[in-house]
């Protein structure tokens, strides 16, 4: 496929996926169930994987990591057409027909090939699109029977649908053969995750410098999307599930954008740096947060007594915290740069330890000997050139 070919064919897959969501979000505001943000929500999914899959699609046509995305969007884009029709139909007239019937089956299922197919086949392709190895080609193919199959499972399990309670399924299929393959469809599909995400790894082990760069990036934004999940879920009673939805759906999607990144390599050799913030300010958080926690409960025992409300223990624990806050971030940052980041703060001890000696050193040739020790210890270029302007 030529370069032009492939950039109008992404083009046309994000304009069906576009005209799909917009049609879908009309319906579902005409049958008055469009939540406040969910149509927001809808369109930050499609943009996010449509930019994304167009811009791999149109500058990598042979990465199918690209099609992959547009193909997910415009899943997306059918998925909230049918949901929003079955609506519709369910609001208008109180019953749905058996298209909408059929609409409603196809949205419980929509989220398959959705979720699914990127979350298998994108660490098994990752960066360049092709497998590790012909090894991996039976993997390939376990995925696409095991997604096929557990959509063909679910599309016909019998009983009310699981996202329209008040529709029975019109495709149920009621015998021990379907409740066999879904269960095996689903282990087949949890093995092929597994395995793909071992691919990755493997995969990082034998590529040279750039894919480690761009291995990095889906691996910082599938830490962080799992971190988020988990938080999100256990805390979901704490938090309102709005905010919780939100938080983890905004996650996820840094999977694509870090897809994306790594990909086109734009700004490709930042994830080091963007690794470091992220460890050094999450452990920051948690242990500020958990100071805090723990300040307030000691405070407020030992200051029950003297006041009946909890105000000051309050106020002295956010004080604390505020005055903590530098020198803990320092120490987590020396932590975290000597444990994961070695050669960084083994130059910054290097730079430091020469600072000392350029202060009482007088001999220049002795200085220009340690400068370039410096320079080749902490850059460790192939050569290195001192040139000093004589003195006229």
């Amino acid at each position: 496929m030529s370069a032009r070919a492939a950039a109008l064919l992404a083009w046309a897959l994000g304009g069906v996926a576009v005209g799909l969501t917009a049609i879908a979000i009309g319906l579902t505001a005409a049958a008055g169930t469009l939540g406040l943000g969910s149509g927001d929500l809808i369109v930050v999914v499609l943009l996010v994987f449509c930019t994304v899959g167009i811009l791999i699609a149109r500058r990598h046509p042979r990465n199918p990591i690209g099609w992959i995305f547009c193909a997910s969007a415009v899943a997306n884009g059918l998925g909230s057409l049918t949901r929003g029709y079955a609506d519709y139909r369910q609001a208008g007239s109180g019953s749905a027909g058996s298209l909408a019937e059929a609409a409603a089956a196809y949205a419980t299922v929509s989220w398959i090939p959705v979720v699914l197919v990127p979350a298998a086949y994108l660490p098994l392709l990752f960066p360049d699109g092709r497998l590790l190895s012909r090894r991996w080609r039976p993997l390939a193919w376990c995925g696409v029977l095991g997604i096929a199959g557990l959509f063909a499972t679910s599309a016909t399990k019998p009983g009310p649908l699981e996202d329209f309670p008040t529709l029975a399924n019109p495709y149920a299929v009621d015998s021990v053969v379907r409740t066999i393959g879904e269960g095996v469809t689903m282990l087949t599909v949890l093995g092929v995750l597994v395995a793909s995400s071992l691919s990755l790894i493997l995969r990082f082990g034998r590529v040279g410098y750039v894919q480690r760069q761009q291995i990095k990036w889906l691996v910082w934004a599938g830490a962080l999307a799992a971190a988020t999940i988990a938080i999100g879920t256990a805390g979901y009673e704490l938090l309102t599930p709005a905010v919780a939805n939100a938080a983890i759906l905004l996650s996820v999607l840094g999977l694509p954008v870090a897809t994306g990144i790594g990909i086109l390599r734009h700004r490709l050799y930042d994830i080091d740096v963007v690794i470091n913030r992220t460890i050094v300010y999450g452990a920051l958080t948690v242990t500020l947060a958990a100071g805090y926690l723990g300040s307030v409960l000691l405070l407020q025992l030992l200051l029950r007594p003297v006041t009946q409300g909890s105000g000051p223990a309050v106020a002295v624990s956010t004080l604390a915290v505020a005055a903590l806050f530098r020198p803990v971030r320092s120490r987590i940052q020396a932590a975290v740069d000597r444990r994961f980041f070695r050669s960084r703060y083994d130059a910054a001890r290097t730079l430091d330890a020469f600072g000392l000696r350029l202060r009482e050193e007088v001999d220049l040739q002795t200085l220009a000997t340690d400068l370039r020790n410096v320079v080749h210890d902490t850059i460790q270029p192939t050569h290195v050139t001192l040139w000093l302007r004589s003195p006229r």
